[in-house]
């Protein structure tokens, strides 16, 4: 089962599973999912794949999960807007901490053997000083949104499960995670908001001097950190990024090259509460998963671009 499967990240991973011969139930409640990132999923699976259009947030949820009985629950419905967080902590909150309630009620009822949780290295761990970059797991976890404390609070959540009814866990605390089907609207969306705009000829905002940094890494090689931790790593929270940063101003540049545009940044203020520097240590994960992220970012780019291009309304392939 995976929550949150018409999502960006979700839809690839049931991809993913699908190709590799696993029945996939979806459960996702359509808000920032979409059917259309399920397309291909639908189009080939047949009865693999099974979805159903619920909340986290409500009972039938728990009902379900006791009825579909799911072997694995990879659960990434949530509510990831830092920014709706502040505004709005009670409905982040029921989503993410009731929501992520009713997820681990229904493994528990259901028997399942794990949850793989997908939590958020941006936020896990605060505002790390410059010296303890790349963070480490061992690092002080003390996020500064609601966001971040809904999601260290699952995690906690996860470790009580796994003591008092022996659900398995490992959590994967994601870098800036980006790729093709990422909304332009949504969270964490730069590379997809700077695709679009680059490939419209609009003006692109960087707020702030663009000198902050992001550990960006690319959707497949996330997928393939989930499918590992399906077996491996358990009761762990291991960082899945790059361990590189890469600041706007770089981004935007590389960008805008693979695009053929020349461009020239609309500066804004900074936004309030914004991580200057981010990047996370990914040894654990290469030890305990196997794992290690294979796709450079000149690459990654190439292939948002490339998707957002055929998007309808959009001109054809960056030249």
């Amino acid at each position: 089962m995976v929550t949150g499967g018409a999502g960006f990240i979700g839809s690839n991973l049931v991809d993913r599973l699908l190709a590799e011969g696993h029945q996939v139930d979806v459960v996702d409640d359509f808000s920032t999912g979409s059917l259309h990132n399920l397309a291909p999923a639908r189009a080939s699976a047949g009865r693999a794949l099974t979805i159903h259009h619920l909340d986290i947030t409500v009972p039938a949820v728990v009902e379900l999960m006791a009825r579909r009985r799911p072997a694995l629950v990879f659960h990434l419905a949530a509510q990831a807007d830092v920014r709706v967080s502040v505004a709005r902590p009670a409905f982040d909150a029921t989503v993410n901490i009731v929501g992520s309630l009713n997820v681990l009620e229904g493994a528990r009822e259901a028997e399942t053997e794990r949850v793989v949780f997908a939590a958020s290295g941006g936020t896990l761990y605060g505002d790390p000083a410059p010296e303890d970059l790349p963070v480490r797991e061992s690092h002080l976890q003390q996020p500064l949104s609601p966001y971040g404390v809904s999601k260290k609070s699952v995690i906690d959540y996860l470790v009580a499960y796994r003591e008092l009814h022996a659900l398995e866990f490992c959590a994967l605390a994601l870098g800036n995670v980006y790729g093709p089907r990422q909304d332009p609207q949504g969270e964490a969306g730069v590379v997809a908001i700077f695709a679009e705009r680059l490939l419209r000829g609009e003006p692109v905002t960087v707020f702030g001097d663009g000198e902050q940094t992001r550990d960006f890494v690319f959707v497949d090689d996330v997928v393939d950190a989930f499918v590992r931790a399906a077996t491996r790593g358990g009761g762990l929270v291991c960082n899945i990024a790059t361990g590189r940063e890469t600041s706007v101003n770089q981004l935007l540049a590389t960008m805008a090259d693979q695009a053929g545009i020349e461009t020239t940044a609309v500066m804004a203020p900074a936004r309030p509460g914004e991580l200057l520097r981010s990047s996370l240590d990914v040894e654990r994960a290469s030890i305990q998963l196997g794992w290690r992220p294979w796709t450079e970012l000149a690459e990654g780019t190439r292939a948002v671009l490339d998707y957002v291009a055929v998007r309808p309304g959009l001109s054809g392939p960056p030249g």
